[in-house]
Order: C-alpha cells, then structure tokens, then sequence
C-alpha cells in the first residue's frame, strides 16, 4: 500500500468507527510481529470438549444445561488467568474486561459463544470464544497497554434464541424471559441458574454508539475456505432469513376406492412445490439459498389420501429484496400448483431475521491484518447466525472466519485443523491491535 493509500485507508477507518480514539502509533513498537500460543488455545479447545462429551465424539452442551455451567465456569477460570476483570451480566453473558488507558474511549469487543446444539461439535462457538481470551492471554504477556477497554465476550444461549446478544443490545422482550418456553421452564428460572439475573436485564442494554466495534472469530461451518484450500474468510454479513409456513390444503378420503382422477392430492401438490422452490431458487445469479426442511403429511395413513401437508420454505441471501423478489415468485407458483390439484395454498410469514452488513471500514482492518499475517483469504457472506448480526445493530461490527474441513458443523464430525484456529486467532489479535491503535 502506498503512503497516500494508507492515508486514506487510515481516514475512511476513522470516519466508519467513529466511536474509536484516534492515536498516533504505540511507542510499543514491533506489535505487528506479535503472535498468539497456537499450542495453548488449541489445548484449551482440548479441555473445554470434555464438558457435554458425547460418544459420537463431539459435546451436547446445549445452553443452560449442566455441561453449560460447567463449561462457562471453565471459561471464567480461563478469562482471569489471562488478567480480565471476569464477571456475569444480567442476561447470563461471561464478560472479561481489560481497562483501557484514554479515557472516555469506547469499549472493542470480541469473543464468540459455548453452548452447542444436541450432538453437536467442538469447534463451532468455541475457536471464537477461546481465541478471544488466547489475545487477551497475548496481550497481558506482552505487557500491552490498551486505549480502549477490552471486553472479551461469551454469549449466552447463541443457539436457540441469540439470548446474550439480544439481551446486551435491549431486544429481549419481557414476556419472552417471564412465560416458560418448550420445555416448561422460563427463561428467567434459566438466566438465574447460570448465575444471569433477570430482574436486572435493562441493566445490560447498550445503547446504539455506546460500543466502539465487535469482531467474532468463528469457523465457517460451510466448505468453501476449505475446497479452495483458503484460510480466512473475511466476512461480508450476516444474511437474512425469512421463514414461512405453508399449508395446502385437499381432501383425504380413502385411497382404495377414489378413482385417480377424483383425487385433492395435498401431497402432490406439496411435492411440486418442493421441486419449485429449488429451481426457482437456482435460477437466480448468486448465493441465496432456499430450503423445504419440513413436511407434515396429515392424516398420515398408508391407506388415506393426504388432505393436507404443513411445510416449511426457508429463503436465505444478504438482500432481503431478493429474498422478498424470491419469495412472489414461488408463492405465484405455488397457487398455480395448487389449482391445477384442485387444493389450496395459504402461508404465514413466521419469521424474519434481517440481513446485517459488516462495517466496510472493519473489513478494511481485517484485510490488512491478513496482508500482514501473509495468509490467504477471501470475502464470502455467512449463510448461518451469528451473535454478531445482533452486534451490528448498535456498533460497526467484523467477522473472521477460518475452514471447516469437508464444510461439516453442527455434528461430532466437525473439525478446523490445530493450524486454522492459530490463523484465525492471529488474524483477531492483529485485528484487535489495529482498532486500539487507530
């Protein structure tokens, strides 16, 4: 980069993160050349695995459950060896914080989740949230003194819910904590269990301004990085997810005596509509994905003709103009389907997540993070959620991610190699210098 590149490099990144101090450089000079124990936080994967192990060989330590607690109260031990102030907030998330020296100056945070699905892996959550406390263990040997306040974070309950970050950005209902949930239990009774309080929940909001950045290192649970044998990803955003339930409606009479022309076939119906979601889907330049991942088939007897099929259709991209654009199109043939099966089509938009952009100017500073590591990269989108689409509603907000070898997560097979967590906690560290120092 040449000097009047950097300049503006250097201006845009100031403009964007507008919450950071602007410095000159740290007298602590050769910062650039500093560089994580790659053995260590990969040992510290190694220990936190045993707490939900299961004998497919992954951990079920799904949020609130007694592996949770254990593995958080690991975390906390792990948090103030590395010398951060260690502490819940009042929706259950683990905050690690090291002071910063200016005064007034906005706190960076960075970190990832624990908690993991059923029968899930060890890897997805933990490399960002291990990683995190790894530059803090960094810094705190190198004697680094730190601008801005540094707060490592793990999330509570990312799986199910984005509880923690929903909660620390104001957007977690007070019905939702209070009514009980699937299981009978309310989610205020599980906050309390994990050491959260919530009676104390408007305590942990933080308002839009009042974070100066987020960055979160996380595999990337797809196999691009490793097909095309990459080791960062650099994240564009997080996409957006719209969730709708179908219902088509027949008529089930009995399947021995209805002649095949007289049929209301709800599942014929259904079954083209599958087929049209996915070619309607592909036939679209780009990544947006589309998925029918549920079929409900009623009545459900061998000898019944089905008089009705409940369904799910899943559209995922960074526009949700296209998701909306993708969407007219299938319900339109959708209701074609229907006629021509004589049954009907009716659905309710059930769920929405709004796509959420990365920072330009964070992009920036992870790109030359990378540069400065010599390590290969790319920018992709993120087809899954992330604790850090809740972020980037109050503060500019980056992602890293590192491979997840054959694209595997959410299974005991996931795996990122010892020297993709090292590369990704690199790159956070670097990063993480490069927004103190600006």
């Amino acid at each position: 980069m040449n000097p009047i590149d950097r300049r503006a490099f250097v201006r845009t990144t100031a403009a964007a993160l507008g919450g950071l101090a602007s410095h000159p450089r740290t007298a602590q000079g050769g910062w650039k050349t500093w560089r994580v124990n790659g053995p260590r936080v990969n040992q510290h994967l190694t220990e936190l695995s045993r707490f939900g192990a299961n004998p497919q060989g992954g951990v079920s330590r799904v949020a609130f459950s007694q592996a949770d607690v254990d593995g958080r109260g690991f975390a906390l031990d792990l948090m103030r060896q590395a010398g951060l102030d260690a502490r819940i907030d009042p929706v259950g998330n683990l905050v690690g914080t090291r002071g910063g020296s200016r005064a007034g100056a906005l706190p960076i945070l960075f970190g990832s989740h624990i908690d993991s699905v059923p029968e899930g892996g060890n890897y997805d959550g933990d490399v960002g949230s291990l990683g995190a406390i790894e530059v803090a263990q960094t810094l705190a040997e190198r004697g680094y003194r730190n601008r801005h306040p540094l707060q490592v974070m793990i999330w509570c309950d990312e799986e199910s819910g984005l509880t923690g970050s929903r909660g620390f950005i104001g957007d977690l209902p007070e019905d939702e904590v209070r009514r009980p949930g699937r299981d009978g239990i309310p989610l205020a009774d599980k906050l309390r269990r994990i050491g959260g309080d919530p009676d104390r929940i408007a305590e942990a909001r933080h308002a839009p301004g009042s974070v100066a950045a987020y960055v979160e290192l996380h595999i990337e649970q797809g196999g691009m990085l490793d097909e095309k044998s990459l080791q960062i990803g650099i994240v564009e955003g997080i996409v957006g997810i719209h969730h709708y339930d179908v219902t088509i409606k027949g008529f089930a009479n009995h399947a021995g005596t209805t002649p095949m022309d007289r049929r209301r076939n709800a599942m014929l119906a259904a079954a083209e509509l599958v087929l049209a979601v996915d070619r309607i889907v592909k036939s679209v330049p780009g990544r947006q994905v589309g998925t029918v991942g549920r079929l409900l088939v009623k009545p459900g007897a061998p000898n019944v003709i089905p008089g009705q099929v409940d369904l799910t259709v899943e559209l995922r991209d960074l526009s949700s103009e296209k998701i909306e654009s993708l969407w007219t199109r299938i319900h339109a043939e959708g209701q074609e389907i229907a006629r021509r099966y004589d049954t009907t089509l009716e659905y309710v938009l059930q769920h929405v997540n709004a796509p959420a952009l990365s920072d330009p100017a964070m992009r920036a500073v992870i790109v030359d993070a990378v540069r400065g590591l010599g390590l290969s990269s790319q920018a992709m989108p993120s087809g899954a959620g992330h604790d850090a689409q809740d972020l980037a509603r109050i503060c500019p907000m980056g992602m890293i991610f590192v491979p997840s070898v054959k694209g595997i997560s959410h299974s005991p097979l996931e795996l990122t190699r010892p020297e993709d967590v090292a590369n990704g906690a690199n790159v956070l560290l670097q990063t993480i210098l490069r927004l103190d120092q600006r």
